[in-house]
This record gives C-alpha cells, sequence and structure tokens, in this order.
C-alpha cells in the first residue's frame, strides 16, 4: 500500500514550460502498470501547457537507449516503466543500469528527464506506485521532467 498523503493535483504548477516538447519513452512490458503511469504523465504534461508524443520499447533496460537517439529533438523526456523483482539476479542489473544510463544522460547530456520506472517487489506494489489515485508516479516523474526543463530555460547551454 502507498503511503503517498498529497494528491497530484498539490503539485504547483511548471513556470516557463509552455510549448515544450517531451518524448514520453514507455517500457509496456506490464501494460496495466504503464497504462497508469502513461495516464498520469499524460495529464501533467499537458496540465502544464507542453506537449508530448510517445515511444514504447521493449523493456526498461532500453528507454535510455531510445532517449539517447532522440537527444536534441526534444525539450525533455519522460522514462516509464516497471521492474518487479524475480527470482534471479535480473532484477538488480535491469534496475542498476537503467538508472546509471539517465542519470549520465541527464548530468553528461545535459537533459531533462523525468524517471519514472517503478521497481517494485510485487504487482501490487507496482499498483500503488503507478495508479493515478494513489501514487501517480507517472505523474511525478513529469513533473519532474518539466522542472528541468524550466531550469534549461532559464540556464540554456553556452
Amino acid at each position: 500500500m502507498s503511503t503517498r498523503t498529497e494528491t497530484p493535483t498539490a503539485r504547483p504548477p511548471v513556470d516557463g514550460v509552455a510549448g515544450a516538447r517531451i518524448l514520453i519513452v514507455e517500457s509496456r512490458y506490464y501494460p496495466e502498470i504503464a497504462d497508469a503511469l502513461i495516464a498520469g504523465a499524460e495529464r501533467e504534461i499537458v496540465r502544464n501547457g507542453a506537449a508530448f508524443e510517445r515511444v514504447v520499447v521493449p523493456g526498461a533496460f532500453e528507454i535510455p537507449g531510445a532517449i539517447a537517439l532522440a537527444a536534441g529533438r526534444y525539450d525533455g523526456f519522460v522514462a516509464l516503466g516497471c521492474v518487479i523483482r524475480g527470482e534471479t539476479s535480473h532484477y538488480d542489473y535491469v534496475c542498476g543500469e537503467s538508472a546509471r544510463a539517465l542519470m549520465d544522460l541527464a548530468v553528461q547530456g545535459r537533459l531533462a528527464i523525468g524517471y519514472g520506472i517503478v521497481t517494485v517487489n510485487t504487482f501490487e506494489q507496482a499498483e500503488a506506485r503507478a495508479l493515478i489515485d494513489r501514487g501517480d508516479k507517472g505523474g511525478d516523474s513529469a513533473h519532474a521532467c518539466l522542472a528541468m526543463v524550466a531550469l534549461r530555460r532559464r540556464w540554456p547551454p553556452k
């Protein structure tokens, strides 16, 4: 069960992002979770006056590669997916390497990225984090992306 106490409407609007172009990169490995994440992200992006496109990749591991390929074509990126722990160490590699690669892109590539890859032990935990009326990680990730887009616009590359 999620312990989240605030609601998506508690997120303040992000100033300076009207007209921004956001690419949502989604893994549909767990379609029900992906749909919930997407719903929250799309709602947050539209609420702030930005536009979005979506692209689907096979799994969370492929999200950073897709963002790297699209770098320079969008103002920001929202990485959405779900990794549920299984019986092998595969979970650790997928979670760690996808997070590391996204951080590398954000810092070294100066990209505005919202991190929305839900990493959990059970499907129920994923639902608690993804559903709009519960954790709304998709909305949180889109909001983080937009906040970074606003900073990038404030401090453009020299």
